[in-house]
């Protein structure tokens, strides 16, 4: 159902793909993973590699996934999903089975990391880097009182694209 692609020749406007279409980013392996919607990301080259930037708050479940494993992945959908993105972004692994509350069906990439056969598009990235945000690194103020009011600053995981799966259709 997917066939293997070079990043390079992704058509969509990944803009739109992270701040519009929303994404699930997912750690663990087949059978212990969680996932979590996503609308803040970035896709780039850094260090001579294609790479995905993903923000986790440290008290998000799939954080505990993202310390652990050395893989995560970047999944994309269709907006007939996008139910099941509001549900993962919302309920948390703690308490619910997201992927039988949403219909998923987990997949077992090539490096053992998990994504969902209904994706169109699937990032699979082995982490590189990571950090987290600092308060005192903010240069404007307001944006840092305005999104992190409770001082939740998130964690950026810096992960190189290994594989690049496209839904054949």
């Amino acid at each position: 159902m997917f066939v293997k692609t070079d990043p390079e020749k992704i058509k969509d406007n990944v803009f739109k793909l992270i701040s519009k279409d929303w994404l699930l980013v997912t750690a663990g392996e087949i059978n212990n993973y969680n996932m979590m919607t996503a609308s803040w990301g970035a896709l780039g080259h850094l260090w001579n590699k294609n790479i995905c930037i993903a923000f986790v708050r440290p008290q998000r479940y799939t954080y505990d996934f993202m310390e652990k494993y050395d893989y995560f992945t970047f999944s994309f959908y269709s907006e007939k999903y996008r139910d099941m993105l509001k549900f993962c972004g919302t309920k948390s692994g703690r308490a619910f089975n997201k992927t039988e509350e949403c219909g998923l069906t987990p997949i077992e990439s090539f490096n053992k990391s998990i994504y969902f056969n209904e994706a169109d598009l699937v990032f699979e990235c082995k982490k590189l880097y990571y950090d987290d945000l600092k308060e005192n690194n903010f240069l404007i103020d307001s944006l840092q009182k305005e999104i992190y009011p409770k001082k939740d600053f998130h964690r950026l995981y810096i992960g190189e694209i290994t594989n690049t799966l496209l839904r054949d259709k």
